[in-house]
């Protein structure tokens, strides 16, 4: 029987970071994988996905500037669009595969031993892998699970997957629909509804069940969305109960019930479900192994599981179900095992980005969440079209807004970017935030010009009272406020 330091289950960001991690302290590991290396963050999640976007944003950009050369709007073919993010997504699996392979050929070879297979946890220490009719069993010292999460179904909805989709199907269209309904406006939903609209050549529905879209953003943030979205298209079924769907003559039938008692029914192409992810954890270990799990997911203490040498990464716990964040408890986890982790796994300066129309990067506290935890603070927000980049690239839709603690330390709470390049400008106050740090750090730093970047430190230089532009004589693009006992008031130096 072989024996390992370290079992591995699930080749996904979080798994293969942790596998990759382990090699580092020269351990014996072991990765099993059922289906491909690199997980749904590669086949069907966030790199397809996230090409889609790409493209659809590449699209909808080059119909807008049309009428600059006097053309007419060409025609899209779903295959091509199609094949090019099937190219994307063999790249990244090649280069993962290939990385695979040469460490199994080098001074690695040693160390790292890759199954492919279905895994189970027949004990605390002990591993059972079944391909085909092969069954091996393996001891390890420890084991990481990271197996994952998949789209959640709706039983009363008629899923499957070829008219009435979740992101596992919505890639697998013969062309583009001519309309669509999609049930659920959270992040993945509002994504989708962006792509398909982008590419104009589909009418999508959202269902909303509230008074707007990712109730969860603050509402300056979500107005921008909206406007978008509904300037490309999108009929928002704004205070909406889903009451049924059916497949009707290969269409999608569905009716709304609204607040008012009002009803409404819809016949569209096809429908695309995202209502949330599930864990995978159906047949993963026997009852005996005695792992603690939660609705939301495998119960956990800093990646530690209630068994103590049985950790749990990535989709599989109720943290935060993003790729960098699974990529980063995978790696935390084996530095918990086998050293000494340089500080403790925290999440408040955990980068994220929507990939919307315009996408919107963030770090940190949104006034929604620093008001729901009772935290007075300082909020300055500047529109794009005070920055040159903006101006340049001619889009100048968007804000940076920054928060800080209220006092003379001026502690960075987080920050928001609504706009082009807005992944790129948080960086920064990300560190600045896992580092406790105040805004002065930003000061006086110099950006190069022009960058979107510019508009950060214009911000920063703003609640110091020496910015470039005064809040006051530009009030309807800039603000400057206090957020003390439940109100606002305009800070005035």
């Amino acid at each position: 029987m072989k024996k390992f330091d370290l079992v591995v289950i699930g080749a996904g960001p979080s798994g293969y970071a942790a596998a990759m991690r382990a090699l580092d302290f020269k351990k014996r590991v072991l990765l099993i994988e059922k289906n491909a290396v690199g997980g749904a963050g590669v086949t069907n999640g966030a790199l397809s996905s996230k090409t889609w976007w790409e493209l659809s944003r590449d699209t909808a950009s080059f119909r807008k500037s049309l009428h600059r050369y006097n053309l007419a709007v060409p025609s899209i073919r779903y295959k091509d669009i199609q094949q090019e993010v099937q190219k994307a997504v063999a790249e990244r699996k090649g280069m993962l595969e290939e990385h695979m392979s040469a460490l199994r050929n080098s001074s690695y070879a040693q160390f790292l031993e890759f199954m492919t297979g279905e895994a189970r946890l027949i004990g605390q220490h002990d591993v059972e892998i079944l391909n085909g009719a092969h069954k091996e069993v393996v001891q390890t010292e420890y084991i990481i699970l990271a197996t994952g999460s998949r789209p959640r179904y709706l039983p009363e909805l008629p899923i499957d997957e070829k008219t009435v989709m979740t992101s596992e199907g919505i890639e697998n269209l013969d062309d583009f629909p001519e309309s669509m309904v999609i049930v659920g406006a959270g992040v993945i939903g509002c994504e989708y509804a962006t792509i398909f609209s982008g590419f104009g050549r589909t009418k999508v529905n959202l269902i909303d069940k509230g008074d707007r879209i990712l109730p969860f953003e603050d509402a300056d943030v979500v107005k921008i969305i909206e406007r978008n979205m509904e300037n490309n298209g999108v009929l928002i079924h704004r205070n909406s109960r889903l009451i049924h769907m059916r497949i009707v003559n290969g269409r999608v039938e569905y009716e709304l019930e609204y607040t008012d008692g009002s009803r409404e029914t819809f016949n569209v192409e096809k429908a695309l479900v995202s209502v949330g992810r599930v864990p995978n954890l159906e047949d993963l270990w026997d009852d005996k192994v005695g792992i603690d799990i939660t609705k939301r997911g495998i119960h956990n203490d800093d990646t530690q599981t209630n068994v103590p040498n049985i950790f749990a990464v990535g989709d599989l716990t109720a943290d935060i179900s993003l790729v960098n964040v699974g990529e980063l408890e995978g790696r935390y986890a084996v530095e918990k095992i086998f050293g000494r982790p340089d500080r403790k796994l925290v999440y408040e300066n955990i980068s994220t980005i929507m990939f919307l129309s315009p996408e919107v990067a963030g770090v940190g506290l949104n006034e929604t969440q620093a008001q729901e935890k009772g935290i007075d603070y300082q909020v300055v927000t500047l529109e794009y079209s005070t920055i040159p980049r903006a101006i340049a690239k001619r889009n100048t839709q968007g804000f940076i807004k920054l928060l800080v603690t209220n006092d003379d330390q001026m502690k960075i709470l987080g920050m928001k970017v609504v706009g082009n390049n807005a992944s790129s400008a948080i960086q920064a106050v990300a560190l600045l935030i896992s580092m406790n740090k105040g805004i002065e750090e930003l000061a006086e730093c110099v950006h190069p010009h022009p960058s979107i970047t510019e508009g950060i430190q214009e911000c920063v230089r703003m609640l110091m009272g020496k910015s470039l532009f005064k809040p006051l004589a530009l009030h309807s693009r800039i603000s400057c406020r206090r957020f003390l006992a439940g109100k606002y008031e305009d800070i005035v130096f």
